[in-house]
């Protein structure tokens, strides 16, 4: 079977690595390079914000998913040869409002989630802006140097002998049969498959599919290794450490359209943010700012599975602020669905609407 992907972020080119790993020819599309929207400008975290917000088909995906990206780290890195850099440090949120519903939420999905008073607190991050008396602390969450991540997969696309990439050449139609790029060439196939995050309504015009464009912008600080320790959530926004100091700082929510350009206003809210934490940052120089689309929709919920008055068109997109925490989940249950076999997931909730 031979399978077209559009779309080449994270989801995009893990379904790839999936289809072949199934025994399929695939081919991988995209209108720019592979790994440069979306999962790249995002900050890595392997959980949603506030989990126990999120509705039970999210939280779903990302237990799942929680439970298989260290082997999924640990095999890129084998076959790329390019370290995504997984760090398992542990979340840990400020000013929570609901704590008791967190707990509870904890105690019935699994992962530990716990309050610590201030001493445990400022014993695992010290540099913390004094004032804190407590915090929740989820030790078992991880994250990953997206781009890192984005570059092994890229490598496996390019040398996987089952997988052809097509860059730069963006969709202008397509069937069941397969489609049509903007360049003129024809690239027929038994499935298609769009993996296009926030361009995924404009690919696909005559489905009733609410995926929209939602920037955000981030920063990123110079700062010495073991400066932060732990990736900490307060109000909304959160400061990530990487394992050569940078700390990076996230995130705007803007409705925009597809607009990407960074602005000040944002790089000095992002800034503030960042120093009411940890207020020594201020010694430190902001040295990159950035903006990504995220792919927006009703409730963060994805659309997994076939698409409505087509035998073999599928769509794996509208994660939201998700895309990288839900990634192996999802592509696990959209791989199952085109081989037509039993899920781990209930696939109903993602079902695209009709």
């Amino acid at each position: 079977m031979k399978v077209v992907v559009v779309g080449g972020g994270a989801i995009g080119m893990l379904q790839a690595r999936s289809f072949a790993g199934e025994g399929y020819d695939v081919v991988i599309v995209d209108k720019s390079a592979l790994g440069r929207e979306a999962s790249w400008a995002g900050g890595g975290i392997i959980s949603p914000l506030y989990p126990w917000r999120y509705s039970e088909p999210v939280t779903a995906l990302a237990l799942r998913s929680q439970a298989l990206y260290p082997d999924l780290v640990a095999a890129l890195h084998q076959e790329s040869g390019i370290d995504p850099e997984y760090s398992g440090h542990g979340l840990l949120m400020l000013q929570v409002e609901g704590k008791d519903q967190a707990i509870r939420w904890a105690a019935k999905n699994g992962p530990w989630l716990e309050e610590i008073k201030a001493a445990q607190l400022y014993a695992l991050e010290p540099a913390l802006g004094q004032g804190h008396e407590s915090s929740l602390w989820m030790p078992s969450v991880g994250s990953v140097r997206n781009p890192r991540l984005l570059n092994a997969l890229r490598a496996l696309m390019h040398e996987h002998p089952a997988i052809e990439v097509i860059e730069n050449d963006g969709l202008a139609r397509f069937d069941e049969r397969g489609v049509t790029l903007e360049s003129g060439k024809r690239v027929d196939a038994d499935r298609v498959v769009f993996c296009s995050g926030a361009w995924t309504s404009s690919l696909l015009p005559n489905q009733r599919i609410k995926i929209e464009p939602v920037k955000g912008q981030m920063i990123v600080f110079d700062a010495p290794q073991g400066f932060v320790n732990r990736v900490v959530l307060s109000d909304g926004r959160y400061v990530i450490p990487r394992r050569d100091g940078k700390v990076v700082v996230g995130s705007t929510l803007e409705y925009c359209g597809f607009d990407k350009t960074t602005n000040d206003e944002a790089r000095q809210s992002l800034y503030g943010s960042a120093l009411a934490l940890y207020p020594e940052l201020k010694r430190y120089p902001v040295i990159h700012q950035w903006a990504g689309l995220r792919p927006g929709s009703p409730n963060g919920i994805p659309s997994i599975g076939p698409i409505s008055g087509y035998e073999n068109v599928y769509v794996n997109a509208g994660h939201f602020r998700n895309g990288l925490v839900l990634a192996p989940a999802s592509v696990e249950l959209l791989s199952d669905l085109v081989a037509k076999r039993a899920s781990k997931i209930d696939p109903k909730p993602y079902i695209p609407s009709p």
